[in-house]
């Protein structure tokens, strides 16, 4: 159910219908618009009475919600959401005319390799930096990440280089960690229909980058969103990585005709991983370029100084001179589509 203010409501009346809602056993989701503030309710198991509600001061009216996802469709929320996620080197905007991007390594290896990686990226312009402190791996043997040590490298790539911070949590006990050194928590494909890990994200104060699971419908990503909305925390972006498909030349298939989907569908941005989406280096510049032609709100690439000696995915990293280059012709292809890489 989406309860519609009208577009003068004051902030008491719009909390009165909160308080309104939570009396009667349900979850109130204010939602404020360009012109008017909705109020997504969740928790209902059955019909709610409607005149208890347009009786309410501010109230315009109410209109049931057919889709499984309430608060991260265009019905709760006609216009974008724009993500504004804070860097030393200032606020760094995902969604509506702005595409973010995000360089980094796969995996925190040693502060020097950050450092040198960091420092080439920077020169970009680039404001976000990746890099796994936790890395859930298919093979037990695989290279596992440094743990609460990997973040603290990366709390002095933000303090050296002014970079604002995203990495993975793969459990309840690293997202509390994570939560606490990094600016944005990732949940990544493997963890998609972790619900718990989805509902802990939910409780967080950080944004959180939700990566699409390997096998995962559109209905089932924007579900998983779902989760994570639905406890309260609404700065979420979504983020395309490939799937697993019958393809044998690359590592997944980059489904860019997600994206559209997505936009048609939910007003919250999405990005892509052009480099988990292919596995290959040489096709990471024109699947970004692709990614930015049918609406990315941003790209997240993996970019690596020495990836001949990386210790997780180097054969997808590109180098520095190559993130470069990248960050120039996406900005071609944005400024066409009346865009700007933020």
């Amino acid at each position: 159910m989406l309860v519609v203010m009208q577009s003068h409501a004051t902030e008491e009346q719009v909390r009165a219908v909160c308080q309104r809602i939570e009396s009667l056993g349900l979850k109130a989701h204010p939602i404020p618009g360009a012109a008017r503030t909705a109020i997504g309710i969740t928790g209902n198991d059955g019909a709610i009475d409607l005149g208890v509600l347009e009786s309410l001061p501010g109230v315009i009216e109410c209109i049931p919600v057919s889709k499984p996802y309430k608060l991260v469709s265009r019905d709760a929320k006609a216009e974008d959401t724009i993500l504004r996620i804070p860097t030393p080197r200032g606020d760094v905007l995902i969604g509506g005319p702005n595409i973010a991007l995000v360089a980094g390594p796969c995996a925190v290896e040693t502060e020097a390799q950050c450092m040198a990686i960091a420092e080439q990226v920077a020169k970009t312009g680039c404001k976000l930096f990746r890099g796994g402190a936790y890395k859930p791996r298919t093979s037990p043997y695989s290279f596992q990440g440094l743990g609460e040590p990997g973040l603290k490298i990366l709390a002095r790539v933000r303090e050296a280089h002014g970079f604002g911070i995203i990495t993975e949590a793969i459990d309840n006990e690293s997202l509390d960690l994570v939560e606490q050194y990094a600016d944005v928590i990732q949940i990544g494909a493997r963890n998609m229909q972790n619900f718990s890990l989805l509902k802990r994200a939910g409780r967080a104060k950080k944004p959180v980058l939700l990566k699409r699971g390997m096998s995962a419908t559109l209905d089932e990503f924007l579900m998983a969103a779902e989760y994570i909305l639905s406890e309260g925390n609404y700065q979420v972006a979504l983020c395309e990585r490939g799937v697993r498909t019958f393809s044998d030349f690359s590592r997944n298939t980059l489904d860019l005709a997600v994206v559209p989907a997505v936009k048609r569908r939910s007003h919250l941005p999405i990005m892509v991983d052009p480099s988990h989406g292919t596995g290959k280096r040489h096709k990471v510049l024109p699947l970004s370029l692709a990614a930015v032609a049918v609406g990315a709100d941003g790209l997240l690439v993996e970019v690596h100084h020495e990836p001949e000696k990386a210790l997780s995915d180097g054969v997808q990293s590109i180098i520095p001179s190559e993130f470069a280059e990248l960050v120039n012709e996406t900005s071609q292809i944005a400024t066409v589509l009346h865009r700007k890489i933020n």
